[in-house]
């Protein structure tokens, strides 16, 4: 049977292939896109806004000669630019001036030369040390070597830009170029990116004891002046011995020979003060038996904050003794002041604001802070001595402050005696120890012609006097090729406020405290101009000095850093 056209049977049923899940059913109008489906530029013309046509001739695009737009190019000169009225160029048109590193001056200005200038303009490396040509210098030996060394130099009190300058001139006397170190209070680290394709390399170290011994900060001193000598051949492992000797090396002086050292300090600043001869020996009793039991507590692992509290308490408690007894001819001012010149913190002062002089922030807050603690050791020692003696009924006169002493011989004398022991307590070499003392001498010499004779200022007298210590400790040092520090730390022993400051804890204990912070706010005065006075003499030292400049005459330019904004 067959169907008839147009019927029924012409209709075959379509399969579901032919209709989409998707596809938009019949009669029904098509949604909108989405917003998103028409993405934008962020430098497109909002809607509404017509561009203007370019000038005739502006632009860097190849527009038509019948005025067609032209597009632009960020490279292009703007239309306001004229050649004439041009801004200066950033880089002048004779050059960056290239600095010659001359091979007279000592390492430690030439590497300080280097640190402070802009990376772009250092000089490429010289090499001092031989390696291999072909495998380059062994980097992670080098720089473990560079970590190794400036770790002692932080230990022993160095200041974070002296560090920084001794590891750069490790670094590149074996060769490593592009390498930044980075010294903190107790962290030294070390980037060193061989090209500008490889990834870098970072290494750091930690500091975790610091102590006092000049001997060795000395011993570093040469190593580091042998290996940038080109004159001398010092390989990765005669460096490792030499180092390894350095740190195994004993005290040049014994544990008697200190404690004797504090006595003498004491009984010499006691002097300084108008003691005699019986204020010497008591003071010097008192700090032998503080150190004593300063070390008994280290030896128990106690913090440096309770060994200050307990090294302070016996001279104080000598002095509170001697008023009880009535005493006529003893001055028991004399022996607490001479107590707390052995403990006051002058060498941790002075690094903390030679480092803040110098930019490091960071490190100088840190130290700081570290001598503010042993600050506050020492007054919690002294005014439990003293809250004892007034209750006990002790009467400790305020009024010897204004006592005047006229002993000029006696003085420089007992000055030099003080610094003499203080560089012992240092560990310095016996080489250096006269120099220092006669540094001392010279420091006290100038501090008593402008203040007790001239009538000036205790305060600026002791910043003039701590300039002459820090002139004649850097030019000891650059003769001798090692640290300032040996030169300096202990000549600024008699300069340091110790009559101020026992003064202001008495008008604590009082129950004064107008006069007692007035007297603390000039110890505390006096203790930034001896620091302060110290770094400018440092720096002032340089102006006689043969330092790196520029190829052609040209000056070294300064450090550039903040104005204000």
């Amino acid at each position: 049977m067959v169907a008839e056209p147009g019927g029924f049977d012409d209709e075959k049923p379509q399969s579901d292939e032919a209709h989409s899940a998707f596809s938009q059913p019949a009669g029904t109008e098509p949604a909108a896109p989405p917003e998103e489906d028409h993405p934008t530029s962020e430098f497109a013309l909002p809607e509404g806004v017509t561009p203007e046509s370019p000038a005739p001739g502006s632009g860097s695009g190849t527009g038509s000669a019948s005025g067609s737009e032209t597009t632009g190019s960020a490279f292009a000169t703007p239309s306001t630019y004229s050649f004439r009225d041009s801004p200066p160029a950033f880089t002048p048109v004779y050059g960056v001036p290239m600095v010659r590193l001359t091979k007279e001056a000592p390492w430690q200005d030439r590497m300080r030369t280097m640190l402070r200038m802009p990376v772009a303009e250092r000089p490429a490396t010289e090499p001092v040390q031989r390696h291999d040509e072909e495998a380059g210098p062994p980097v992670p030996r080098v720089l473990d070597l560079t970590l190794r060394i400036g770790e002692l130099l932080l230990a022993g009190g160095e200041g974070a830009e002296d560090v920084e300058a001794a590891m750069f001139a490790v670094m590149r006397s074996y060769g490593l170029d592009r390498c930044e170190p980075t010294v903190t209070f107790t962290l030294l680290s070390i980037s060193h990116q061989p090209s500008l394709v490889d990834d870098p390399v970072t290494a750091s170290r930690t500091v975790r004891r610091r102590g006092t011994d000049y001997t060795r900060l000395a011993a570093v001193f040469r190593l580091i002046d042998d290996i940038t000598t080109a004159d001398d051949e010092v390989s990765l492992e005669e460096a490792y011995r030499r180092l390894a000797e350095i740190r195994r090396n004993r005290h040049p002086y014994p544990g008697w020979v200190l404690t004797l050292a504090a006595g003498g300090l004491a009984g010499a600043a006691s002097v300084l003060v108008g003691g005699g001869a019986l204020v010497f020996l008591i003071a010097a009793l008192g700090a032998m038996l503080g150190d004593r039991l300063a070390w008994l507590c280290a030896g128990r692992g106690l913090p440096e904050f309770y060994q200050f509290v307990v090294a302070a308490m016996p001279p104080a408690a000598m002095g509170v003794a001697l008023t009880l007894t009535h005493w006529s001819d003893v001055r028991p001012s004399a022996v607490i002041t001479g107590g707390l010149f052995a403990l006051l913190p002058g060498r941790a002062l002075v690094a903390g604001v030679q480092d803040g002089l110098t930019g490091y922030y960071i490190t100088a807050s840190a130290r700081l802070l570290e001598v503010m603690y042993f600050f506050i050791a020492i007054v919690t020692g002294v005014l439990l001595a003293l809250y004892g003696g007034l209750q006990l009924g002790a009467e400790l006169d305020p009024e010897a402050r204004f006592i005047t002493h006229d002993r000029p011989v006696i003085q420089t004398l007992a000055s030099m005696v003080l610094t003499l022991s203080f560089a012992i307590l240092l560990q310095q070499e016996r080489a250096t120890v006269l120099a220092v003392t006669l540094n001392g001498g010279v420091a006290w010499i100038v501090y008593g012609a402008m203040a007790q004779t001239g009538n000036l200022s205790a305060v600026a007298a002791t910043a003039a006097a701590a300039g002459l210590v820090g002139l004649f400790g850097q030019l000891f040092s650059r003769y001798r090729y090692t640290s300032s520090l040996p030169f300096i730390t202990a000549a600024i022993g008699p300069l340091l406020p110790g009559s101020a400051t026992y003064f202001g804890l008495l008008g604590v204990a009082q129950n004064e405290l107008d006069r007692g912070l007035a007297s603390l706010s000039t110890a505390v005065a006096t203790a930034l101009a001896i620091a302060i006075g110290v770094n400018l003499g440092s720096e002032i030292s340089r102006l006689f000095m043969r330092v790196p400049g520029a190829v052609g005459g040209a000056n070294r330019r300064a450090a550039k850093r903040t104005r204000g904004f």
